[in-house]
């Protein structure tokens, strides 16, 4: 073979191994779930615990408590940013498609948002009962 040849063989192998970008909400909870059973045997996403975690007081920002606090309680409305006023498309996956539908994107998000508010990055675990929660209630499944 000639060099060209392999090197484009060698290429063409390594953007096979490159991961999806796209995702689904069911992915997410799936690949999280997994990652989170590494440690957590039978770990099993929960809409509740993700429910909980959602509406839970961290306390880390004044402004920022809890993610209700930009989000509302209602995953399916728009939001607000307390900080900035920025308008925040929905959570749920439900009234806002392209939630979750972006795996690298989610991930930005996750550690921005749980930095800010839960004052530290969210273990796969939280993740996983978190996406539930906003499939649940937003109401897809």
């Amino acid at each position: 073979m000639n060099r060209t040849m392999c090197l484009s063989l060698a290429l063409a192998g390594t953007l096979v191994a490159l991961p999806l970008h796209a995702a689904s909400p069911q992915d997410l909870i799936a690949d999280y779930a997994t990652e989170a059973a590494r440690t957590q045997q039978g770990f099993v996403a929960s809409a509740e615990r993700g429910k909980a975690f959602f509406l839970r007081n961290w306390n880390v920002a004044d402004k920022m408590p809890n993610c209700a606090a930009c989000h509302t309680e209602r995953p399916a409305a728009q939001g607000t940013h307390v900080i900035t006023a920025k308008s925040i498309r929905p959570l749920a996956p439900s009234a806002n498609p392209d939630r979750f539908a972006d795996a690298a994107k989610a991930e930005k998000w996750f550690r921005r948002n749980c930095t800010e508010v839960v004052g530290r990055e969210c273990s796969a675990a939280e993740k996983a009962d978190l996406v539930r929660f906003l499939v649940v209630a937003g109401g897809a499944s």
